[in-house]
């Protein structure tokens, strides 16, 4: 299928230098769970990675933009992803700071949350306190400089393409990844 006419530059995407990605065909989701947009994008990204399952991979990016509880809430994804219960907890922690808490303003918080998901304290220490975390937490700010974005939610096609999953629906955003896969 052709979406050669479908989709313009400028309008349903735009190229930047970019980040340079390991694999390809890649989505790059970057998001804050403070950040409403992407509450309100989360459904139609969480849709539009289902459809795409197997034609692509999906990597996710939290952006900090250094404002404490955007850390505090990359902090939330990196223990998650450590744990490896990102599936279970993801909606649950945007659902979490959106419609019961607002954001997370210190550890001990974003302890409670993960012990109330069933990870023991000893776990989340153990995970929270290592060495890896800042690491990993200046690799994402490290992946958020290299692509070229200027806010979320955003995704970022193959390192290159920039698409604001705001403005289409799951479906559409699906063609048009598929579209900017297909780009040379």
């Amino acid at each position: 299928m052709s979406f050669a006419n479908t989709f313009v530059e400028g309008k349903d995407y735009k190229k930047v230098s970019g980040l340079p990605e390991a694999t390809k065909p890649v989505v790059r989701e970057f998001f804050s769970y403070n950040c409403p947009h992407c509450y309100q994008a989360e459904p139609t990204v969480e849709k539009m990675a289902r459809l795409l399952k197997g034609k692509v991979t999906f990597k996710r990016t939290p952006v900090g933009a250094g404002r404490p509880s955007w850390i505090l809430s990359q902090e939330a994804y990196y223990v998650a992803q450590k744990l490896k219960i990102t599936n279970q907890v993801h909606s649950k922690i945007f659902h979490y700071i959106h419609e019961e808490a607002g954001p997370f303003t210190n550890a001990q918080q974003l302890k409670a949350f993960f012990e109330f998901q069933a990870v023991s304290g000893k776990e989340f220490d153990k995970v929270y306190n290592s060495k890896d975390k800042k690491t990993t937490l200046d690799n994402y700010g490290i992946q958020l400089e290299l692509s070229g974005i200027t806010g979320v939610p955003t995704l970022l096609v193959n390192g290159v393409y920039v698409v604001n999953p705001g403005e289409h629906t799951a479906q559409e955003l699906a063609k048009l990844v598929q579209f900017l896969v297909a780009k040379k």
